[in-house]
């Protein structure tokens, strides 16, 4: 493991991580109300920017600024919640004050 603390991961695997957290969070409504909210996109806007990296490294940040919703994500993707720190830092998202050693 990196000395950041979260686990290395590949670009490829965390651009597919982070769309498989995109689909977790459109399949609630509730989830994707606050998304649309805090980003200010609408569906459509996210269908078009879901293959840019810095967009998906936004929704891994997203998922990572809530412990809650990145745990339950962990969950229903059945990984290592540190994951989505490697991922978001593999996109070139953020580094989460938490995530440092």
């Amino acid at each position: 493991m990196p000395e950041s603390g979260h686990p290395s991961i590949d670009r490829e695997a965390a651009e597919t991580l982070a769309i498989q957290a995109l689909a977790f969070i459109a399949a609630d409504s509730g989830r994707l109300g606050r998304f649309l909210a805090l980003t200010g996109l609408d569906p459509a806007r996210i269908r078009a920017q879901a293959q840019e990296p810095q967009f998906l490294a936004g929704v891994l940040d997203y998922l990572a600024g809530d412990d809650r919703l990145a745990l339950e994500f962990a969950r229903y993707a059945a990984i290592d919640p540190r994951h989505i720190a490697g991922a978001c830092a593999a996109l070139g998202g953020r580094r989460h004050e938490r995530d440092l050693p």
